[in-house]
């Protein structure tokens, strides 16, 4: 399993450890309105991801990272394989008081990077709501362009994309 760092940020693979953080992070109202929702508890749900991502880590040699400022989780962000599409995603979601301060950006900039140069992907993918503009932003950024609607996990979303050439 991987681990990186930015400037600002270390991204390195969720832990059992991480799961109440994870948990409050994911599920924090103001972050659960732009994802999907959970079928069972949010510690239960953090598990039950966090076990998808540690397989994901060891399995395809990816996954998303949790985002760590200061020794404190803020985030996940990172590439995570999309059975329904048979292509990969970078993906981001940030507590709150991390928004506005350009983590988004940087940790998906070095996910693109990883994707890209370590593991060779040729085209990697966003999804989010059509009225998320915030992260539809990070993703223009990053140089990924609207491609399509779509429907993920039964809510329309805007499909954004990137490819290695780009």
């Amino acid at each position: 399993m991987t681990a990186l760092r930015t400037e600002r940020l270390n991204l390195r693979p969720l832990e059992w450890a991480d799961r109440e953080a994870y948990a409050a992070m994911r599920f924090h109202p103001d972050v659960a309105r732009w994802l999907s929702v959970a079928d069972r508890d949010p510690l239960a749900a953090a598990e039950a991801t966090i076990a998808r991502f540690q397989s994901s880590w060891k399995t395809r040699g990816y996954a998303p990272w949790g985002v760590f400022t200061d020794g404190q989780l803020i985030g996940q962000c990172g590439l995570n394989f999309v059975p329904e599409f048979e292509e990969t995603e970078v993906l981001w979601a940030l507590r709150p008081d991390a928004w506005g301060k350009g983590y988004a950006t940087e940790a998906a900039r070095a996910a693109l990077t990883f994707g890209f140069e370590t593991i060779q992907l040729d085209l990697i993918f966003a999804v989010t709501k059509p009225d998320n503009t915030a992260s539809q932003a990070v993703m223009k950024r990053l140089g990924l362009v609207y491609r399509r609607d779509v429907v993920y996990r039964e809510i329309p979303s805007v499909w954004f994309e990137i490819s290695r050439p780009q």
